[in-house]
């Protein structure tokens, strides 16, 4: 398993088009890869349950990998959050 943190730094949050290309992003792992904001989890593979979160603009989110890829998976969405929100 491996977690990462991080603190929404794009103004608008997580929104609609930069959060279809996350999950897309996620999608192309096999592990499982769960986004976790204020104790609540959803699961980043599903466009809806991240929306739910409503992640704003100085929000700390943590995500976990678990799976036979997380090696390579954890660092690849850690990247995409640091180039996108």
């Amino acid at each position: 398993m491996k977690t990462f943190r991080y603190k929404i730094k794009d103004a608008l949050g997580i929104h609609a088009r930069p959060a279809g290309q996350l999950v897309q992003e996620a999608q192309k792992y096999n592990s499982e890869i769960i986004i976790e904001k204020d104790g609540k989890t959803a699961n980043l593979k599903k466009v809806l349950m991240l929306m739910g979160l409503n992640v704003k603009c100085g929000d700390d989110i943590s995500v976990t990998v678990s799976g036979a890829d997380e090696n390579t998976a954890a660092p690849m969405l850690e990247a995409f959050f640091r180039a996108h929100f």
